[in-house]
């Protein structure tokens, strides 16, 4: 019963490193794309997406909290969106690859550094109004929660 509950918590940690790798891949892209593309066109861009009411009436929630985020950008914050999304997506594709080779000094790093993350996708999220950043940090969360399990399994010489 111990192993059957074992190969879960390892399916289930490779699962949320998958996640994890995929989120930090398309932060990385991202943050690439962000770099390249004016931020003029990405203001024509959510425009277009707010003008088809893809995300809802153009009042709504998600609307006006993606108008402000792209406004912000265009107007000078890019610096912060386009570090924190390459510098974020490159820790967490590093962490993903050490965890997944099993490297045991990587855990206790990988939870320290995906808290350090929450800590500060809470903060800004108090500061900006976020609705994505306590998502995200929700999810990092959970993933501590995982990494530490496995280390702790990994640890005992399973």
């Amino acid at each position: 019963m111990a192993d059957a509950s074992a190969r879960r918590t390892e399916r289930l940690f490779k699962a949320a490193l998958l996640v994890k790798g995929l989120d930090g891949a398309a932060e990385l892209v991202a943050a690439v794309a962000l770099l390249l593309v004016p931020a003029a066109t990405v203001q024509r861009l959510v425009a277009e997406v707010v003008s088809r009411d893809l995300l809802g009436p153009p009042d709504g929630f998600l609307t006006r909290h993606l108008v402000a985020g792209t406004a912000e950008f265009a107007s000078g914050d890019r610096t912060f969106v386009l570090v924190y999304l390459g510098l974020h997506g490159v820790v967490k594709l590093a962490l993903v690859w050490a965890l997944l080779r099993k490297w045991r000094r990587a855990y206790p790093v990988a939870a320290a550094v995906l808290a350090v993350f929450v800590g500060y996708e809470l903060i800004r999220a108090l500061h900006t109004g976020s609705v994505v950043l306590p998502f995200l940090a929700a999810l990092d969360i959970v993933i501590i929660v995982l990494i530490l399990r496995e280390y702790r399994l990994l640890s005992s010489g399973r």
